[in-house]
């Protein structure tokens, strides 16, 4: 019997490596169309694949079904693997077998990769052996293809934890909770948050838990889920403009790129799982002030004419552009919009009221942004392309605005996804100097 790999982008081509190297007979199965270099990749491997359509019989009949984490459980195939009893987990579950390593886990509707990398980032400048992947870079399966590292640092979504069974990080970070995704849970926040607290189900008294004491939701289904794990609360209070107040040392961000409230507490989480490692104060400070911007992420990407222009692509929910906005000290022309995830404003009402003065549709429908915003703003102009959001923004922007691309929505309406429309608004507004 086979195990059978569903989906054909990182997680799982990494996982039919992995499966390859510890000597299980592999097919990978893609319904859609493997990009150039992952066919490449299996093809060199020597790894039985099919694109373009599934062998329901084949992979039916399997031992066991890795599948994508895009994959949803009432996918039609999903549910006939059910009905016939064959194991189906995350590519997240099926790679922790294969490791000792000390595992660091990090899930959040917001925060995750900048909180990720610098996790990593903080560690490696203090010489640990340590790697960084999951939803973020490499998958955790093909980095156990690589070599035996002592460390793992894994961004973790919900889809992916949706697939663990056994799976149990020694440190586990719960950044926050927000509406997202709801399309895939019925709609139902109760149900997107219990997917989130997976993360710590399997800890043990010796693992810890951090989690966002501020959070909506996450006390009160603290009380119901918590087994034995030791449970550590962050909160603003330990934030004091720049400075992180965290056990009894104090860091200080005034010369790191890690500004604004919302990265203060990206950066309580990662300081805190690398006191727990047991990296020193003194590098710890060092690695804050080394840390650079990471893409899509708050990343100034240029000034013309005097206005800032900053791509915030990865923004795809309100909370995060609630924490955008709200570190935004100028008039904000505010680029918006893309596919509608069930999303409610209301939240961002005041905040777009005091910041923005312009707002540019960026989406193929752009009507509920402007039915929520459209009265609050000096002006809404709706686009087809990222160089004619950057025109237009400088068109009515003039110097010391800020031009925010934070869209509140997923990017799949005119783009493969966010990192492409980030890319897109960087490019253009790279283009305005030449």
């Amino acid at each position: 019997m086979e195990w059978i790999v569903l989906g054909g982008g990182e997680s799982g081509v990494g996982a039919a490596l992995l499966a390859q190297k510890k000597g299980l007979p592999v097919f990978l199965s893609d319904r859609g169309a493997l990009s150039t270099a992952k066919r490449a990749e299996l093809l060199k491997a020597g790894i039985d694949f099919e694109e373009g359509e599934h062998d329901e019989e084949r992979i039916l009949g399997a031992k066991e079904v890795i599948k994508s984490p895009g994959i949803p459980d009432t996918a039609p195939l999903l549910i006939k693997l059910k009905e016939r009893g064959v194991p189906v987990v995350s590519e997240i579950e099926f790679a922790s077998r294969y490791t000792n390593g000390f595992i660091i886990g990090i899930t959040g509707t917001n925060g995750k990769t900048t909180t990720t990398k610098l996790c990593f980032h903080l560690l490696k400048e203090a010489g640990y052996d340590v790697a960084m992947g999951g939803n973020v870079g490499k998958s955790f399966a093909r980095l156990l293809t690589e070599k035996a590292y002592a460390y793992y640092v894994l961004e973790l979504s919900s889809f992916q934890l949706d697939g663990i069974d056994v799976f149990k990080p020694r440190i586990s970070m719960l950044l926050n909770v927000s509406p997202d995704h709801l399309d895939r849970y019925g709609y139902q926040m109760e149900a997107y948050v219990a997917s989130k607290f997976r993360i710590q189900m399997n800890q043990e008294e010796t693992d810890y838990f951090l989690y966002w004491k501020e959070a909506s939701g996450i006390e009160q289904e603290l009380k119901k889920v918590l087994g034995s794990v030791s449970a550590e609360a962050l909160s603003s209070k330990q934030l004091q403009n720049s400075l992180l107040k965290v056990g009894d040392e104090t860091f200080d961000l005034s010369k790191s790129v890690l500004q604004g409230r919302h990265n203060g507490m990206n950066a309580l989480f990662a300081v805190r799982a690398a006191q727990i490692v047991g990296t020193s104060s003194a590098a710890i400070q060092q690695g804050l002030a080394t840390f650079s911007s990471v893409p899509h992420r708050m990343e100034p990407v240029g000034e013309y004419e005097g206005i800032r222009f900053i791509n915030d692509s990865k923004a795809t929910n309100v909370d995060a552009v609630f924490f955008a906005l709200d570190a935004m000290t100028a008039p904000v022309i505010w680029i918006v919009g893309g596919t509608d995830k069930g999303n409610d404003y209301t939240p961002l009402l005041s905040l777009v009221k005091e910041k923005v003065k312009v707002l540019i549709g960026l989406g193929v429908d752009n009507t509920k942004v402007i039915e929520a915003f459209g009265p609050l703003v000096e002006r809404c102009i709706e686009v087809s392309s990222a160089n004619e959001a950057v025109e237009k923004a400088l068109l009515w922007g003039q110097t010391g605005d800020v031009v925010l691309l934070a869209p509140a929505c997923a990017s799949f309406d005119r783009f493969k996804n966010y990192e492409q429309r980030g890319d897109r608004f960087r490019e253009a507004v790279q283009a305005l100097k030449k």
